[in-house]
């Protein structure tokens, strides 16, 4: 699909150094859009800013630093002008399953640190500019351990959970200022880095419970990424969209 009214629009890809962040920064691109990569690695940003077919540029900071996100917004407006799309996708840290009353507290703070408490400081440093201009779509990143039991860390469900939350009751703040919020809850996503770990039978059995026949790519998730910037889902806010395959169905 192409949506020229992304055209010479900027969007900022928190996380976009690799996979799904990666991915949605190239498809943003071919779109048109002016496209910010963020992570913590430069090598990894480079890389991808190398591979996307269009202008973007990266910028390297931590997202659970609200200074280092401020350096980066002002950087951003600096070179590319105020963000018209934020993609917050910086997160991860599933963290081995335990029982939670063997979850450290370490654990939990830095999972919800790198995930919840990291979406919330990238809307406080963006939404101000979003509040004055009066428009603008935000893109956080859930997972199916938000809707539904999985193996996934205590820390990680309550972190993506606490994310869908955050979203619908931004969407109701902000949605008469015409800035819209929606949430993607990927379900198992085959980025490079999955391909080499998964084991063989865990895959066919990964497989087996999607309905689809197959697992997610990064490029589903970015598909659906670019329709949520665009106007053509204008009368959408407040959603959640399960990029699951069918294996989950609310």
């Amino acid at each position: 699909m192409s949506y020229s009214d992304l055209q010479g629009k900027v969007a900022l890809v928190t996380g976009g150094s690799g996979g799904i962040g990666g991915e949605a920064a190239r498809v943003l691109a071919a779109q048109g859009m002016r496209v910010v990569v963020n992570g913590r690695d430069p090598a990894a940003i480079d890389a991808t800013v190398k591979s996307v077919e269009g202008t973007a540029i990266g910028l390297a900071a931590d997202t659970t630093d609200f200074a280092a996100i401020e350096a980066m917004r002002e950087e951003t407006e600096r070179r590319l002008g105020p963000v018209d799309v934020l993609a917050i996708f910086a997160g991860g840290g599933t963290g081995r399953p335990r029982p939670i009353d063997e979850t450290s507290e370490e654990d939990w703070h830095a999972t919800l640190d790198a995930n919840l408490t990291s979406t919330f400081l990238v809307v406080k440093s963006f939404l101000p500019g979003m509040r004055e201009r009066r428009g603008g779509a935000i893109i956080t990143m859930s997972s199916l351990a938000a809707r539904t039991p999985t193996p996934a860390s205590v820390a990680y469900t309550a972190a993506k959970a606490g994310i869908v939350a955050l979203t619908r009751q931004l969407a109701q703040e902000v949605g008469p200022l015409g800035i819209r919020v929606n949430c993607v809850a990927p379900s198992t996503i085959m980025t490079e880095r999955l391909e080499e770990r998964m084991p063989a039978e865990f895959k066919d059995r990964m497989l087996a419970e999607h309905p689809l026949g197959r697992l997610g790519t990064p490029l589903d998730v970015a598909n659906l990424t670019a329709f949520l910037a665009s106007e053509a889902s204008s009368w959408l806010t407040g959603l959640t969209i399960d990029v699951a395959g069918g294996k989950w169905m609310p």
